[in-house]
């Protein structure tokens, strides 16, 4: 009898796991996610994920327009996360740091695409952080080229490289205003979240 019990109720439990996966595969089918990631972003990741949604535009007989487009706001981004994330002390009894992000793309209303990173930064940054994002998304077309040549040319850089250019660079390409949050989890770590949407016509 005990028995029994026990073979239904790992029944049951692997029904309710079968149906969260089938519940997870349907939101991402109609959300139309192309691709999600968690993880460690390192530069081999880099490279695999380019690929994948590379190959992925071509697939879907997108126009080249769009296609080059996509592919140099993902670099962007990608190289945002890799560059600027920063790691977390790891969970209780293990060894090493957390440096983990998440990365989504994926087809949008607009025939265009929509990209979601995430990634953890120290809390002390953020305030420096959203002044400079509040400054890109303050300017128009001709005053973002500026600020891009105005950072490029500067001999002071962030600590981790690129003095805020990438981000230039993306409301740059897309014509858009950064869409962006902060979710402060303590005096030590805030989560920072971008979503940009990617268009052939902006």
């Amino acid at each position: 009898m005990t028995n029994n019990t026990a073979t239904t109720g790992r029944k049951f439990e692997e029904r309710d796991s079968a149906m969260n996966i089938f519940d997870l595969y349907h939101r991402m089918e109609s959300n139309k996610v192309v691709l999600s990631f968690k993880g460690d972003v390192t530069s081999e990741l880099m490279a695999s994920i380019l690929n994948i949604i590379e190959q992925r535009m071509e697939d879907l007989n997108e126009a080249p327009k769009l296609r080059k487009k996509v592919y140099n706001v993902l670099v962007e981004c990608l190289q945002n996360l890799y560059h600027h994330i920063d790691d977390l002390p790891a969970e209780d009894g293990k060894n090493g740091r957390d440096r983990s992000a998440i990365f989504m793309i994926s087809l949008n209303s607009n025939n265009g695409y929509t990209i979601t990173t995430g990634n953890y930064i120290q809390t002390d940054r953020k305030a420096s952080f959203e002044d400079r994002l509040k400054r890109i998304n303050s300017l128009d077309k001709m005053e973002l080229k500026e600020l891009y040549k105005e950072v490029l040319s500067a001999d002071g850089r962030s600590a981790k490289g690129g003095g805020g250019l990438g981000m230039i660079d993306i409301a740059r390409k897309t014509g858009k205003k950064l869409n962006y949050d902060f979710a402060t989890l303590s005096d030590e770590y805030s989560f920072f979240s971008l979503n940009i949407n990617v268009e052939e016509n902006n």
